[in-house]
């Protein structure tokens, strides 16, 4: 009976679930300073990642599940272990096994021509569509002679006419 009464203790590094397992070693020596990518390239190596992306324009769940299955299957061809599951309309999320590897698919998913934008370790990175729909805001506005509005408080009356309440 002792010898099933197996603890943490006797199972090896490897066959412990991600959390209980001790990180990788990094080695600061081969960190550049002025990267800071690379650092996290290196403490995310061999731990499961998670990358957002969002389909432009308004597709239907099967469109997005469509479009992001050729991506999925690009990066599949490219030797990525990637998988994909559909969170929205145009959202997605593909996980990764080893995370060092997230910052090379972002460049991938940024360079496509219906990607809004990728989501990595909680910063965005805008894709092909995300600028040109950046750009065709900016031309809109130079037609227009406007600005967008951003103060949020400028369509509260009271506010705007600066009346005490």
């Amino acid at each position: 009976l002792s010898k099933c009464n197996n603890t943490d203790d006797d199972i090896e590094e490897g066959d412990l679930p991600e959390h209980k397992r001790s990180p990788p070693p990094i080695d600061f020596s081969k960190v550049d300073p002025s990267k800071p990518e690379e650092l996290l390239k290196m403490s995310k190596k061999g731990r499961t990642l998670m990358v957002f992306a969002t389909v432009s324009g308004d597709p239907t769940e099967k469109e997005t599940e469509e479009i992001t299955g050729l991506w999925q299957g690009s990066l599949f061809n490219a030797n990525f272990d990637v998988q994909r599951f559909v969170v929205g309309s145009n959202r997605v999320i593909f996980m990764l096994r080893d995370g060092s590897l997230a910052w090379e698919v972002k460049d991938f998913l940024v360079s496509q021509d219906r990607c809004m934008d990728v989501t990595v370790e909680g910063q965005v990175f805008p894709g092909k569509a995300g600028k040109k729909d950046d750009a065709k805001d900016k031309q809109q506005n130079e037609i227009n002679g406007k600005k967008k509005i951003t103060d949020p408080f400028a369509s509260n009356f009271a506010y705007s006419q600066d009346q005490d309440l």
